[in-house]
């Protein structure tokens, strides 16, 4: 027994699916159940009164001798058996026609042929009747019983017989052949899901929200109510009228949005700003609806499912009213029936009447009616599923009426489930795609951002940089706050993988801001904020994974005089960089590259002109064609790092501004070329450090003006004394090489305020270093160094001194007259440290307001 909670839950399945059958599934659904309750009532009516009723068709008893006047009448005698206690034996005579013959009255079982003559004496009667008596069999009633038995399976037609039953059994396939895409596994499962969202998003109040938003939006009511608010971020431009962008410019234009003015329009809620829950629920119907989407729009086996089960049941259809439509005729009240039974009963032929073939009879015509009916919507449903198609689906009506324009058009199941659902009410697929569009995905990430991300919030994350600027960094948001741009005291702005960010025209309050960065973040400006951009923005850093990411609107920020941009540039993969032109750069002064660059692109010599400093850093790839740095005649600051240099290009010598090279992390190994820097008068600072370098050729005394020079973790073995002839060297550094001696020609260097020459192999120190009174900073660290010379104390200036990694046994007293030196600029081990006077030690841990020149 079914208890009545499982009965109730059984109820509650269909309702589930209603929204998925459209009318002719409904109306077939309501034939089914009156065919099967014709097949019910007719079978129960089989059961409890279905029987004929047999009689014998007589052949003629009288003898045609006896009767030779008689022509075109037969007569007929039935026999029936009277016999009784006490009672003779009497004779009864059926006449049909104007004469009668009499026959006695005589059991049925007896054969006609052997009719009993009339006797002659009473004593023969007598005997007779006493013959007779005796325990009563009423072996005519049997008799009769068996012949209708017999007769109701052999002339009854088996229409008659099994008719309620094959009605039962095809209603039964209909039925099933009409819930089966319900039920099978590989399509229940998307179903089940699929209601289950779209009842979701049906009842969320971000989609009531979002539609009323949409009809309202036009009005100017409505407008000023929600700036007064300030409680909802618009998607659309704030921007003035004052010109639409060139068509090339990537700007979020000011859109118009159309909406039917005489359909009811859904009241605007008084609360503008959803409550959390509400956010977080519609967030999560979003993200469920992408994922079902990308689950079931890969194949259309929903649809094929269901066009296969309502091509079985218009086969089933045509099946059932061909055979039907000959078997009509086969259910008749008379029937003749031969049973074979001469030899038990004496008779070979019986008329038979079917007591249920009225019923019957009206029954199937009922049931040829319902299945005409039935065919006529099967065929109907398969014109529909033909005639448009149906695994696509548009949503072009709802765009029109709303401004999510960017609803997309979906395909195969996911198209063909919502064909479904419009049949029932297409309110449920404009609702529903609400939670297609991106666009009201973002406004919905946007209110929920503004919620959280108040101006107070905002400004307890505003910090200072090591330019003293003001700083406010952003990671990993959905959007970019409102509140961003009330702080109009910013410097910088640091936006980082917010994938969904915007720049609205209030950008424009931010007057302070001169610099941006945009880290995984391709952001899109209205037309007046990239107005401000453009006329503002000095300094833009980039960080994209593809060259796509870059905006488009980069390439136009005319008075922009830093750009600095990370990421993927690799000619192979990007069809010669699809950098757009760098031509409106104008006043571009830096420009920044890491990236994976096989040679320089022709769009960064666009600005080479305007350049003063280039700095490419690579991943390793080898940077083979350089002969376009030679149009960059005013760059004074070059650096081309780990790019797999194997040799100074000679495209440098060309540049005759340049101050600053920088050859970081290459594979160069001799640098003989550097007698060609004679010629460029003005550099000042050689970086090659980082290299494979073995010596230093004496060419090198050729490069007059050289005050900085960088040969640090190379394979230098010896320091040539040409080094020491550059008078003006302010800055060596020969730190992590194999040198095991310092010349005592550095003594030269009367302009050295820096030497580094940590991570080698000296042992001493000349004397010669401590003519060098202008050092400020000396780093010996990590060499093998036994002691510290007293003359130490000529160096005045010092501020910095390392000494860690040497073999010192202790620290010379002198160094109390280094002034400036301090105890923070002391780079040696505690055990050394503690080995000076206690003066010095108290000189040393003085503090001072003097700037160390370590610094400067």
């Amino acid at each position: 027994m079914f208890t009545l909670a499982e009965v109730a839950s059984l109820n509650d399945i269909q309702p589930t699916y209603r929204i998925l059958k459209p009318w002719w599934d409904v109306f077939m659904d309501y034939l089914a159940v009156v065919m099967l309750m014709v097949a019910i009532f007719a079978g129960t009516m089989q059961l409890t009164k279905d029987q004929v009723v047999c009689l014998p068709v007589l052949q003629s008893t009288v003898n045609s001798k006896a009767q030779p006047g008689m022509s075109g009448k037969a007569d007929f005698t039935t026999v029936q058996p009277t016999t009784g206690q006490g009672e003779d034996m009497s004779v009864r005579t059926v006449s049909f026609g104007s004469e009668s013959t009499v026959t006695p009255d005589v059991p049925l079982s007896r054969p006609a042929s052997s009719q009993s003559q009339p006797t002659e004496s009473g004593q023969e009667l007598k005997k007779e009747q006493k013959d007779s008596s005796g325990r009563k069999t009423n072996l005519d009633f049997q008799q009769y019983v068996f012949i209708n038995q017999m007769c109701y399976h052999l002339a009854l037609p088996w229409y008659s017989k099994y008719f309620p039953y094959l009605v039962l059994i095809h209603t039964i396939i209909l039925i099933v052949s009409s819930n089966f895409w319900f039920k099978y596994p590989k399509t229940c499962s998307k179903i089940e899901h699929f209601v289950s969202i779209l009842g979701k998003c049906f009842e969320s109040p971000w989609t009531t929200k979002a539609l009323s938003e949409t009809a309202c939006e036009d009005s100017e009511e409505n407008k000023q109510r929600l700036t007064g608010a300030q409680s909802l971020p618009k998607y659309v431009s704030t921007s003035s009228d004052e010109g639409s962008p060139s068509a090339n410019t990537p700007m979020i234009t000011k859109s118009g949005f159309k909406f039917s003015a005489d359909k009811p329009m859904i009241e605007v809620p008084s609360v503008t700003i959803l409550d959390k829950k509400d956010g977080e629920q519609a967030k999560a119907l979003f993200e469920k609806v992408r994922k079902f989407r990308a689950h079931v729009e890969d194949s259309d086996l929903i649809y094929k499912l269901y066009v296969g089960q309502t091509i079985i049941k218009t086969v089933k259809f045509i099946f059932i009213l061909c055979y039907t439509a000959n078997f009509v005729n086969t259910i008749s009240f008379e029937h003749i029936c031969n049973p074979k039974v001469e030899h038990l009963i004496g008779y070979t032929q019986f008329e038979c009447t079917h007591n249920m073939a009225y019923m019957l009879k009206k029954l199937l015509i009922s049931y040829i009616s319902l299945i005409c009916v039935y065919g006529f919507i099967c065929l109907y449903t398969l014109f529909w599923l033909f005639r448009i198609p149906l695994k696509e689906y548009s949503f072009e009506k709802v765009r029109e009426e709303s401004s999510f324009s960017d609803i997309p058009d979906v395909k195969n199941d996911f198209a063909f489930l919502l064909h479904m659902v419009d049949q029932y009410d297409q309110l449920y697929s404009k609702r529903f795609g609400v939670f297609l569009s991106e666009v009201s995905e973002n406004k919905l990430r946007e209110i929920s951002l503004n919620h959280e991300w108040t101006f107070e919030k905002l400004r307890q994350h505003v910090s200072r940089n090591a330019q003293d600027k003001q700083e406010l960094h952003l990671f990993m948001l959905s959007g970019v706050p409102d509140a961003v741009f009330d702080l109009t005291d910013l410097d910088v702005l640091k936006l980082e993988l917010i994938p969904e960010a915007k720049i609205p025209a209030k950008i424009s309050q931010m007057t302070n801001l001169q610099e941006l960065h945009l880290c995984h973040c391709p952001a899109k400006v209205e037309q007046t904020a990239f107005s401000f951009l453009r006329d503002h923005l000095r300094c833009l850093h980039v960080k994209f994974s593809d060259v796509a990411e870059i905006p488009a609107w980069v390439y136009l920020l005319k008075n922009l005089r830093e750009l600095y941009l990370i990421g993927n540039l690799n000619s192979e993969n990007n069809k010669m960089i699809g950098l757009d032109s760098l031509r409106e750069l104008r006043h571009l002064k830096i420009l920044y590259v890491k990236s994976n660059l096989t040679k320089i692109p022709p769009n960064i010599t666009d600005v080479a002109p305007h350049l003063t400093k280039l700095v490419i850093l690579n991943d390793g790839t080898k940077l083979v064609v350089l002969n376009s740095l030679k149009k960059m005649t005013n760059v004074a600051e070059l650096e081309l790092q780990n790019c797999e240099l194997e040799r100074i290009p000679h495209a440098i010598f060309s540049l005759s501004n340049l101050q600053e090279l920088d050859l970081k992390s290459n594979a160069i190994r001799t640098i003989e070329e550097i007698i060609s820097f004679q010629h460029l008068k003005r550099l000042t600072c050689l970086k090659l450090w980082h290299n494979k370098i073995v010596n230093i050729p004496s060419s090198i005394t050729h490069v007059k003006n050289l005050e900085s020079l960088y040969l640090s973790n190379n394979k230098l073995e010896s320091l040539p004394a040409a080094v020491f002839s550059l008078q003006k060297l302010r800055c060596l550094d020969v730190s992590y090489n194999s040198i095991s001696l310092i010349p005592a020609e550095i003594g030269f260097l009367q302009n050295l305020q820096h030497f580094y020459i940590t991570g080698n192999k000296v042992d001493t120190l000349p004397k010669q270093l401590f003519k060098c009174v202008k050092l400020r900073t000396l780093c010996l660290g990590q060499n093998c160094i036994t002691s510290i010379p007293d003359k130490i104390s000529q160096l005045l200036q010092l501020t910095h001194l390392e000494l860690k990694g040497n073999c010192l046994e202790c620290l010379p007293a002198t160094l109390g007259q280094c002034q400036l030196l301090r105890k923070s600029g002391l780079v040696v081990e505690d055990h050394l440290f503690d080995t000076l006077p206690s003066k010095v030690k108290e000189m040393l841990n003085q503090d001072t307001s003097i700037p160390f020149a370590n610094g400067i």
